[in-house]
């Protein structure tokens, strides 16, 4: 086992470039199979788990991956021959569900067992079932742990989504893409990384229309072919040394992002007294006075992101006020709480709502990664704390962020990994 130690208090300052996007690179790695071709994919996070996983379930399933560099690989998938995915390759990550989808849109068929990854509450796939059946084929789960889809064949329709869902949107997209006739998606998500998937499967001859707005128009075609496709840099990494660098009243130039998917976060950082300046393909984030309070509440695209939530609550809890936080999107995203409090943090939660009091500053303590987003979170409060802060279970963190070390390390960050014996326990502190 292994586990990050901090020893913190470093402003973090010089530059970073932030990877390509995990969430998009999730949704494109599955959807290369329905071009039957081979598909060259740049720009790819290859040392996260996450996407190691689905590369891992792509072979299962017959495809030739091959890795061209650090960021680039090729998918061959002439010779998929298994609509078949078993228990031990989607329990890792929530992304496998997209399987579905893609075997579905193939082979018109798809069994594939319950995925796993963070758990942030109850994640129904009902709207992914509703776009399916919407879309003529029949779907069963056996035992809440397997679904199976079959269909004669695939006819578009319109599909009203009753909640905003960005993984039934991505699985419609994926099985309806090669369907006879004309797929409409209303109330569909509005993500940077549905727009990815729409223009990668454009780039293989798909007719999509309106991804980024909330009606996407699929109109099916029989053939996909094989292409080569860069991904958009990640979002939330880029979001996440941006608050690290204010959090830590730093100054860093962070590089390789698109400043229009970051305004949600840029304009919450300036509320609280942070300098963003934003290039063409970069953004500068400095801080040098104690940060302001501000309320946040997480929304979909383009809202604030869930998925910043945990990081911003860092910067909160060391802000000059009282800021409130309320969490929209998923019903369990406040349990790195008790972590924070470990560390001296003054918060209150109430159901989907986090009262946080600002504090003069954190101290180092022993703490642990609940959640992808959670670990990204212990991580900026152990460089802003005084002291040594130890983080563990840092599994999830490595779902979602590549060399996560070296870049904190690059900017001044004191960061270790080191391997553990025992995990510690909540009893062991106290």
């Amino acid at each position: 086992m292994e586990k990050f130690v901090i020893n913190g208090g470093n402003p973090l300052r010089g530059e970073v470039t932030i990877s390509g996007a995990k969430n998009a690179a999730l949704a494109i790695i599955p959807a290369a199979i329905l071009s039957q071709d081979v598909c060259r994919i740049e720009n790819v996070p290859t040392s996260i788990s996450d996407v190691s996983f689905m590369i891992k379930t792509l072979k299962h399933i017959g495809a030739g991956v091959k890795l061209i560099d650090r960021t680039t690989i090729e998918i061959d998938s002439r010779f998929v021959n298994s609509y078949v995915i078993a228990h031990d390759m989607t329990k890792y990550l929530r992304a496998s569900y997209y399987f579905i989808g893609a075997l579905l849109g193939r082979f018109h068929r798809a069994r594939v067992a319950m995925p796993g990854g963070c758990y942030l509450g109850p994640r129904p796939i009902d709207q992914h079932i509703k776009g399916f059946e919407a879309l003529g084929a029949k779907v069963t789960v056996e035992d809440n742990a397997i679904v199976e889809t079959t269909a004669d064949e695939l006819v578009g329709s319109p599909i009203y989504l009753d909640v905003v869902s960005v993984g039934a949107t991505v699985n419609i997209m994926l099985a309806s893409v090669k369907a006879q006739g004309l797929t409409i998606i209303e109330n569909a998500a509005k993500e940077p990384h549905i727009v990815d998937l729409a223009n990668f499967l454009n780039s293989m001859g798909a007719d999509i229309r309106g991804a980024g707005t909330d009606v996407i128009k699929i109109r099916g075609t029989d053939h996909l072919h094989g292409c080569t496709y860069s991904i958009i840099p990640d979002q939330i990494e880029a979001g996440t040394f941006m608050v690290a660098a204010a959090a830590t009243k730093g100054n860093v130039l962070i590089k390789n992002v698109i400043p229009k998917h970051l305004e949600s976060i840029s304009s919450k950082l300036v509320e609280c007294g942070a300098v963003v300046e934003e290039y063409d393909e970069a953004v500068r984030v400095s801080m040098d006075t104690r940060p302001g309070k501000c309320n946040i509440k997480t929304m979909p695209h383009p809202g604030f992101p869930t998925d910043m939530q945990p990081q911003m609550a860092v910067l909160l809890a060391l802000a000059d006020g009282t800021s409130i936080v309320s969490e929209s999107i998923w019903s369990n995203r406040f349990r790195y709480t008790e972590q924070l409090m470990r560390m001296g943090a003054s918060i209150t939660v109430d159901g989907q709502i986090a009262v946080i009091h600002g504090v003069d500053g954190l101290r180092g303590a022993p703490v642990r990664a609940d959640d992808l987003r959670a670990g990204a979170a212990m991580i900026i409060a152990g460089l802003a704390a005084s002291g040594r802060t130890e983080i563990e279970d840092i599994l999830y963190i490595d779902r979602g962020y590549e060399n996560v070390v070296e870049k904190f390390g690059n900017l001044g960050g004191d960061i270790r990994r080191v391997y553990c014996v025992e995990p510690f326990s909540n009893a062991d502190a106290g």
